[in-house]
């Protein structure tokens, strides 16, 4: 997910996508631990977009004020 995707959603949008994005990393951990993840690499890549979303909604909530 690139940063200016993430720009064009709302408020809303962005919590929810941060709460996915976090469901995911939990299961990815998980399948991690019980040795099913195919890829591992998808854990880091996770993480970027968690990282992302979370510094948009900061950049708007300063804008905000």
């Amino acid at each position: 997910m690139k940063a200016n995707e993430v720009r064009k959603l709302s408020a809303a949008e962005l919590q929810s996508k941060l709460v996915d994005l976090k469901k995911d990393l939990f299961d990815l951990r998980l399948q991690h631990a019980t040795n099913q993840l195919d890829n591992p690499v998808r854990i880091a890549e996770v993480k970027k977009d968690i990282a992302r979303v979370k510094t948009i909604i900061r950049e708007q909530q300063l804008a905000g004020r």
